[in-house]
């Protein structure tokens, strides 16, 4: 009965692990939509404050959806990169220490599992069970925290990041240019401010924190962001129509 119970938590495991997984990923991507809705909102909201010209509105916000896309597409692909290069350089190095010093790393790990709790004899019993069936994997998971199968592909995680922005810059975009002239900035501040706020409060759920905290949290920043470019658009606007 009780190798039972052991071999369905063995089972699950993988399960929450790959839950973990994807929470996280879902997290990166409400915070890239975050991104581009303030991003592109400021954006647009300070053209509009300089110019009622739709078309000069449009091509101020495309270009700051095209740029800001490509930026975080590059810099996530530029951080992953690095954060899977040097994962590849650990596994190289804990690979070749157990070519070259076999007996030594079993000693390593014995003495990991050994501060863990467990008595000397069953920490070697683990270490050597363990090692027999994969010495590699056995001493990444416990020296590194490693799963060399689960890397992050750096041009998965530039897509993600780019995707995200784009979701979140399509609405400020659409909150600009479709409503009448005289509606449109406070409209903007608006469905900016309430899909941060529901952007802030998801990613505190995901993460665990105070949903209440972390929105008001984004939605200060973000109208912070939105008034600043608004007063500079509108008095460079004036001195340049002065």
């Amino acid at each position: 009965m009780e190798s039972t119970g052991a071999a369905t938590l063995h089972e699950n495991e993988p399960h929450r692990n790959d839950l973990a997984h994807r929470l996280n990923w879902l997290r990166a991507g409400v915070l890239g939509a975050n991104d581009g809705i303030v991003s592109v909102a400021a954006i647009v909201v300070g053209v509009a404050g300089a110019t009622t010209d739709t078309g000069a509105i449009l091509i101020a916000g495309a270009a700051g959806v095209v740029g800001g896309a490509i930026s975080m597409a590059l810099g996530e692909y530029v951080s992953v990169s690095s954060q899977k290069d040097s994962q590849h350089a650990l596994i190289d190095k804990e690979r070749q220490e157990l070519e070259e010093q076999p007996e030594e790393e079993l000693e390593e790990l014995t003495a990991i599992y050994q501060s863990k709790g467990l008595r000397p004899e069953t920490a070697r019993t683990v270490a050597e069970e363990l090692t027999a069936h994969d010495a590699l994997s056995a001493h990444l998971s416990a020296e590194l925290n490693i799963d060399e199968t689960d890397i992050v592909s750096p041009w998965h995680a530039a897509l993600a990041s780019a995707i995200a922005f784009l979701i979140g810059a399509v609405l400020p975009m659409l909150a600009i240019l479709l409503p009448p002239e005289n509606i449109r900035i406070p409209l903007t501040f608006v469905a900016v401010l309430v899909a941060l706020a529901a952007t802030g409060a998801i990613g505190a759920w995901i993460g665990g924190g105070s949903k209440l905290k972390a929105a008001i949290r984004v939605v200060v920043g973000g109208a912070a962001a939105l008034v600043a470019t608004f007063a500079i658009g509108n008095l460079l606007g004036a001195s340049i129509i002065g």
